[in-house]
């Protein structure tokens, strides 16, 4: 997958909506809430132009069962993907467009998720240094996802350290 940072846009914010439409069509009464998380989700920050879904369902077990369902609407089904109780799809493939990453309600992951975005949106310092960080390693690792993950590592768990304790005050 090749790595591209590019300038925040409003259009992430439609983007997101059209998908949040069906997947609240799709998912119906299992369905609680769905975030817009992730970089798109953050006014101003530079990030992949993909976009991060996290609905908040009843129970994670019955999302299995939408399989055929979110594979029709272009998701490949990738379980949990190395996070448990999450149920991760992709859509796009190597020009991936969108994320879901489904949790159950009261899952721990659900508040980091939310604590991380609502940190970045409301302390510009930090978001600034993140996607700067983001788009200097997009540029040395345009071809090597995996270094460009493990670049972040570190800043995302200074970040979310603080987010966590900064939602724990609100």
């Amino acid at each position: 997958m090749h790595v591209k940072v590019v300038e925040y846009t409003e259009d992430w914010v439609a983007q997101f909506q059209r998908e949040m439409e069906k997947l609240r069509d799709l998912f119906g009464e299992e369905l609680i809430n769905i975030h817009h998380i992730g970089s798109t989700s953050v006014p101003g920050l530079k990030a992949k132009p993909i976009i991060d879904m996290m609905p908040v369902v009843k129970q994670i077990d019955r999302i299995d069962a939408y399989r055929p369902q979110m594979e029709m609407l272009g998701y490949e089904c990738m379980g949990e993907f190395g996070i448990p109780g999450r149920r991760y799809f992709r859509k796009g493939g190597d020009n991936r467009t969108h994320q879901i990453h489904a949790f159950e309600q009261g899952d721990p992951n659900v508040l980091r998720h939310l604590a991380f975005r609502d940190y970045l949106r409301a302390n510009r310092k930090d978001a600034v240094r993140y996607g700067d960080l983001k788009a200097d390693l997009a540029r040395k690792f345009s071809d090597d996802i995996e270094s460009y993950m493990d670049g972040k590592d570190a800043l995302i768990k200074e970040i979310e350290k603080k987010a966590l304790d900064w939602y724990s005050h609100l």
